[in-house]
């Protein structure tokens, strides 16, 4: 077994919790961890996994700063994203798993890549936003993918050549409300929307799953990681999540990868590749499935889906867009600011004032990003 030395970025989420179990099962190594704001949870990661240096990237009150570090003096504690890229420049690692929620992940991204480092990328925005950028950086070692559906298609392609392949077939859940009568939309309260069907996730990563925007990035993802046009790429609903993508090959053959949903499975696959390691952290009993079913999106049910793919082949300047004005108007809905049925209208609004911009650079990118947050909230008060 290979001993990995593991940077943890968003070690307080869904995906930095599943990892955690991961290496412990493994007896992996984490030599640098980081989170928002949620100190508490992130010192006692550290203090359980011997961890040497953790960053808080969300907190900015000085007084708090000084509280935290001197609570713990034998625990190197770093603030700020700034201080995090120091780190990722400087510190020992073999592999870093970016499982920031967002933008805010995305030039953490480019500092691993530009280092020369493995990344193992569960954050969706560095390849939405900036994949044009990123992809250039791949050397020796490919982005490995920790989002289960990409996982499932790198492992389905393996060593066929791309053009061998003739169809990605992104499945998808259909979030929570697949079955909800459209008429009932305009009264979907935040905690319904966070009431996934199949998975336990952040509540940015549930809602987008529920409006189906998860997809789109998916596919934005899967275009710049396996280099395949937007024509060869589609999202199904699958609403088992039990094949979590499936590669249709030039000679009718579809290969999917399969199990029961459990995040580990793709974390661990990115994190003992090339090899695979022994593991009973997600067994599936094929006794013990149910029927597995697909069927085609509705786009009157899932419009940010629909818009998100007719952004993405417009490229440029606009997935960024489309992606701070998505990200704005989830963080309006679930604080009760706007209905369910608004999100649409503030992408609508943020595509319609955003210039094109054909090749934008990151600083381009991440000025962007901002503006459009900010305008993107104003639009819905």
């Amino acid at each position: 077994m290979v001993r990995r030395n593991i940077a943890l970025l968003g070690a307080t989420g869904s995906i930095g919790t599943s990892t955690l179990d991961v290496v412990r099962e493994q007896g992996y190594k984490i030599s640098l961890a980081s989170a928002h704001q949620n100190y508490d949870k992130l010192l006692g990661i550290a203090d359980q996994f011997n961890i040497p240096c953790v960053v808080l990237t969300g907190i900015t009150d000085t007084s708090l700063q000084a509280r935290i570090k001197q609570a713990n003096p034998s625990l190197q504690i770093y603030f700020g994203e700034d201080e995090l890229l120091q780190l990722l420049k400087g510190e020992d690692y073999d592999i870093a798993l970016n499982a920031i929620t967002g933008s805010a992940g995305l030039r953490s991204s480019f500092t691993i890549m530009e280092r020369g480092k493995q990344l193992a990328l569960a954050n969706k925005e560095s390849l939405v936003m900036a994949g044009h950028l990123l992809t250039k950086l791949i050397k020796d070692n490919p982005i490995l993918p920790v989002d289960s559906e990409h996982s499932a298609i790198f492992q389905a392609i393996g060593k066929h050549p791309i053009g061998e392949v003739k169809h990605l077939h992104i499945t998808a859940s259909g979030g929570a409300f697949r079955d909800l009568p459209l008429a009932d939309f305009a009264h979907i309260s935040p905690k319904e929307a966070l009431s996934h069907p199949n998975w336990h996730m952040g509540a940015k990563v549930t809602l987008d799953s529920a409006t189906m925007f998860n997809k789109a990035l998916e596919v934005m993802e899967a275009h710049w990681l396996f280099g395949l046009p937007y024509e060869q790429i589609s999202a199904i609903i699958h609403h088992q999540s039990v094949i979590h993508s499936l590669v249709e090959f030039i000679d009718g053959s579809l290969l999917a990868q399969m199990s029961t949903p459990d995040m580990k499975l793709p974390i661990l696959y990115a994190l003992s590749y090339p090899q695979r390691a022994a593991s009973f952290l997600v067994q599936t009993e094929l006794n013990k499935l149910s029927a597995l079913t697909f069927r085609e999106i509705e786009p009157q049910r899932y419009p940010l889906y629909i818009l998100g793919l007719q952004v993405a082949k417009c490229g440029g300047i606009l997935p960024t867009v489309m992606n701070a004005a998505v990200e704005a108007a989830s963080m309006l809905f679930l604080r009760g600011s706007i209905a369910y049925t608004d999100m649409i209208g503030i992408a609508f609004k943020a595509l319609d004032n955003t210039p094109q911009i054909s090749e934008p650079d990151l600083d381009t990118i991440i000025r962007v990003n901002k503006e459009v947050f900010e305008k993107a909230k104003s639009f819905a008060e």
